[in-house]
């Protein structure tokens, strides 16, 4: 019989103890979840992130001291393997919108259904965010404002936007508009999995983690509207 694959690595950063109480109930039910460690502020979350090394990390934005999105851009600076997943009390708030900025690689209501919180986990650790893109285009909508131009200092990341091929220039837009994979498929008459590959590529050329980051960068380049 073939091993069991090690458990996903959680930490829980909250500052209501009876909170993490509730989420290590939820994850700890699960055979592959193992919730290795707890912080109830930032400071002690990116010491803790750095010492026990979590997979992924359910990070309150609203924290004592050092707040979720300033913690979220320090781990991710440190670890950016990691997944981070936002914990907030609206959906469409500029918590949220601060948390994907910083890294996070989703954002999930406080009072998620278990299972939701569950397939949350199971999508970052999988290499996709959990949030979709047309809801990051809907944060943009209402908070994009919030994004510096870009400078001198993008000229890189310019350059490798103007080395995409014509049709990765056209995906790269149309995933920065939140269209899905099937949505992108009927616009240029492709394959699903012609897609993936055209997205999978997109992403490895701008040097981006997912979906999420490719809306967030045609933003700060100023490629769809401001």
């Amino acid at each position: 019989m073939a091993p069991l694959p090690d458990p996903i690595r959680i930490m829980l950063v909250d500052d209501q103890a009876l909170l993490r109480v509730g989420f290590r109930m939820v994850l700890e039910a699960e055979d592959d979840f193992s919730v290795v460690a707890e912080a109830g502020d930032g400071a002690q979350a990116i010491a803790l992130a750095a010492s026990v090394r979590p997979q992924v990390i359910l990070m309150d934005v609203r924290l004592p001291g050092l707040d979720g999105i300033e913690a979220t851009r320090q781990i991710m600076a440190a670890q950016p393997e990691a997944r981070i997943i936002i914990l907030t009390t609206f959906d469409l708030d500029e918590y949220a919108f601060g948390g994907l900025r910083a890294g996070a690689s989703g954002f999930l209501l406080k009072n998620a259904e278990p299972g939701e919180l569950i397939d949350a986990i199971r999508t970052v650790v999988s290499g996709e965010a959990s949030v979709s893109p047309r809801v990051t285009r809907r944060l943009l909508d209402l908070f994009g404002t919030q994004l510096p131009q870009a400078g001198a200092h993008d000229a890189d990341t310019a350059a490798a936007v103007a080395a995409l091929t014509e049709r990765e220039t056209e995906v790269f837009l149309a995933i920065a508009e939140g269209l899905s994979n099937s949505e992108l498929a009927e616009r240029f008459f492709l394959s699903e999995s012609t897609v993936k590959t055209h997205v999978g590529r997109i992403l490895h050329k701008l040097g981006l983690r997912d979906r999420v980051q490719a809306v967030i960068l045609a933003y700060e380049q100023g490629l769809v509207g401001r």
